[in-house]
């Protein structure tokens, strides 16, 4: 990760690669490119910051490398790249969804992908592999997952899911944001197409909106750079050596979280106000074992359900002090948020009753600060919560 496509430039043989802001580049001749040598732009050379630039491409590399993949392409954000995928799709085209996702995945999908692209959607649990092959019509073209899913925390096999598609000649993609590819790798355990949200762990800081489809398709890489470069949501050179500095560090980064979070959930878990805790890490956590076998660790994000229903969530939220109220993930700041009325609030009602996710529930993202003082604020705001039930 430290070193991972950051071959010096070749001018001031710089330590850290340069930022490309340029928009447009010169030809020596119409029509020959500069910068065919350069693995950066893929044997393409350098024509216009849209279709090629070289720190996109640096950023690019270098992700590709850490998920043990062929190919990247980085996108605006982590929606633009998940819209790139579904634009493999053809109108009248369907697609298996897990029924827990990220809240602005799920409205894509429902409110736009729908209605404006004719691309049919079911959301189940796929936990019962005979229940997603009951599922399958004749036009079912792809598979769609979270593992460990937003914001339940639902570990997915992701073997038998691959298996089963590649039976049946389906697409496999997986969201792995949770994870970040420092925890795991979806194609190695069979997943066609790996989305993450830069913005999270990988970038890490909350100053950098991007998103990533990687995949170790030729075919399916084609078809992603095309929409890239027509399409157009592409990252700005800046962004790329941000996510590129926080990419050095997701090893310590995702370490120090982890330990935090852990040492969290076992306190969580055990306060009287706490109904129920989904980390991946407790002795509790009905996936584990499965858990194990897919990730070499548990993450930093937790869901845990409140006693008191909104007005005890609202009140635990509005005491914390030093876990920020704010949505999103992954970075070095705790936060908190409550997904019913914030991330997924645009999810219709029925659809987030059935899958169990209420008023109580809410989402911490453990960041790297001092242990101690994050369970000092969550129990100061659990008891002030407490207080007025």
């Amino acid at each position: 990760m430290v070193h991972a496509g950051c071959e010096p430039e070749h001018i001031a043989y710089s330590v850290v690669p340069p930022i490309t802001l340029s928009t447009t580049f010169i030809q020596a001749y119409p029509g020959k490119k500069p910068g065919i040598d350069d693995p950066s732009s893929y044997g393409n050379g350098y024509f216009y910051s849209r279709q090629s630039n070289p720190t996109r491409g640096l950023f690019e590399r270098a992700l590709a490398a850490t998920e043990d993949a062929k190919h990247c392409a980085a996108f605006s954000s982590g929606l633009a790249a998940s819209q790139s995928v579904i634009q493999l799709l053809n109108s009248g085209d369907h697609v298996i969804a897990l029924d827990d996702l990220y809240g602005g995945t799920s409205s894509y999908f429902r409110q736009v992908a729908t209605p404006g692209m004719g691309i049919d959607f079911t959301f189940m649990n796929l936990d019962d592999i005979a229940k997603v092959e009951a599922a399958i019509t004749p036009k079912t073209r792809m598979v769609w997952l979270e593992s460990p899913s937003n914001p339940l925390l639902k570990t997915t096999d992701i073997r038998k899911i691959t298996a089963m598609a590649k039976r049946r000649g389906l697409i496999v993609v997986v969201d792995s944001t949770f994870m970040s590819p420092y925890l795991q790798h979806p194609l190695g355990m069979g997943a066609d197409v790996v989305v993450h949200s830069v913005t999270k762990y990988i970038a890490g800081h909350s100053d950098v909106l991007m998103g990533a489809v990687l995949t170790n398709s030729d075919a399916l890489n084609t078809k992603l750079r095309s929409l890239q470069n027509l399409a157009g949501a592409v990252p700005s050179p800046f962004d790329c050596y941000l996510a590129m500095r926080g990419l050095k560090t997701l090893g310590i980064r995702m370490e120090a979280s982890q330990r935090n979070a852990q040492k969290v959930a076992e306190f969580l878990e055990k306060h009287p106000l706490i109904e129920q805790v989904n980390y991946p890490g407790l002795a509790s956590y009905p996936q584990k074992a499965l858990a194990r076998t897919q990730s070499a660790g548990s993450g930093a994000v937790m869901a845990i359900f409140i006693k008191g229903g909104l007005k005890a969530a609202g009140k635990f939220l509005q005491e914390l002090k030093v876990f920020g109220l704010a949505v999103s993930l992954g970075a070095v700041e705790s936060l908190a948020c409550s997904p019913a009325i914030m991330t997924h609030a645009s999810v219709p009602v029925e659809a987030r009753e059935k899958i169990g996710l209420t008023d109580s529930l809410i989402r911490l993202s453990i960041g790297i600060e001092n242990t101690d003082d994050l369970i000092h604020d969550l129990d100061q705001a659990l008891n002030k919560a407490a207080s007025e039930m």
